[in-house]
């Protein structure tokens, strides 16, 4: 068996960050330092009680550093923080030597992506981000349905209907969630994997319009390679179906083709850890993959109400 591998954390108090460490522990790996400008991250001791703990970045990075000059480097850096400080952070753990681990969505502004992979040959190391709904079973066996239906006939053009309504209180509003500047939107914040999913699944982009663009509420059309699209991003508790919130749910992911429903509200608990494998093995998401879905975001965000448009 390899020697287990050395991780850091940043981003160590934040609502995903207990699914990397899941995933780091799960395969059995050491998280040996971590930082967040927040010290409530009891969370280490689950999984790591001996995880030195930082809540200034320049003393995580002082200490990484130490540690790659005793020869004791960090495999990897996971990356978890505010979205804007995303491309920021990756350019640190290349700094260290270290290989970076990002969660969604990579970057906010697309332009970012080239400058993250002109790093990665400077440095010699990889930046790895988080795609998740590509590994979903439910995603997955879809996937291998259109590909077989392709493979007999040519492929028609699908009517697709994705809502994704997820509750969220006053609070969501006032962090720095909330904030377009720090987000890149509800789209981004949000709504980035299923965007990545649609494009997987259905093609590249071709003409797109927004219909709604509000602080709780994105909704708008996606005429992509094979699919006529109809998207819904929510987190107003009204856009979850009404039997669902009477027996307590607040999230509800549904994807229709025409009159094929795809409901995918459950099967996320062990993701994080399947992309890690993946990630470890050398098979993981590369910036390169993120690129289409972060470009549709950023059209989506500044593009004008109500009018279709081209994406060339």
């Amino acid at each position: 068996m390899s020697q287990p591998l050395r991780f850091g954390l940043l981003g160590a108090a934040g609502y995903v960050a207990p699914r990397h460490m899941q995933a780091i522990s799960t395969l059995g790996h050491h998280l040996v330092a971590a930082c967040d400008t927040h010290d409530g991250v009891g969370v280490l001791d689950r999984h790591f009680p001996h995880c030195q703990f930082f809540t200034e970045v320049e003393r995580f990075d002082r200490h990484l550093e130490k540690l790659r000059r005793r020869g004791q480097p960090v495999d990897y850096i996971s990356i978890c923080t505010p979205n804007y400080l995303h491309d920021a952070h990756c350019r640190l753990a290349l700094r260290v030597k270290s290989h970076a681990i990002c969660e969604k969505p990579l970057v906010i502004s697309p332009w970012n992506i080239d400058q993250l992979l002109e790093l990665e040959q400077e440095h010699g190391r990889s930046i790895w981000t988080i795609l998740q709904l590509r590994l979903h079973p439910e995603v997955q066996r879809l996937k291998a349905a259109l590909q077989q239906a392709t493979a007999s006939v040519p492929r028609t053009r699908t009517q697709v209907r994705l809502t994704y309504a997820t509750h969220r209180g006053p609070w969501y509003q006032r962090s720095w969630k909330g904030d377009t500047r720090r987000s890149g939107s509800l789209a981004m914040n949000i709504g980035v994997h299923f965007f990545d999913m649609l494009c997987w699944l259905f093609g590249s982009l071709d003409q797109y319009e927004v219909i709604a663009r509000e602080d709780d509420l994105m909704q708008g059309r996606l005429i992509l390679q094979h699919a006529d699209v109809e998207w819904l991003l929510s987190t107003s508790m009204e856009h979850v179906p009404e039997p669902l919130r009477n027996s307590g749910q607040r999230v509800y992911r549904a994807l229709q083709m025409g009159e094929d429903s795809f409901d995918f509200s459950s099967g996320f608990d062990d993701l994080h850890t399947k992309s890690y494998a993946n990630i470890l093995n050398g098979d993981g998401f590369t910036v390169e993959d993120a690129r289409q879905s972060i470009e549709l975001v950023h059209k989506i965000r500044t593009c004008p109400i109500g009018a279709m448009v081209s994406a060339a």
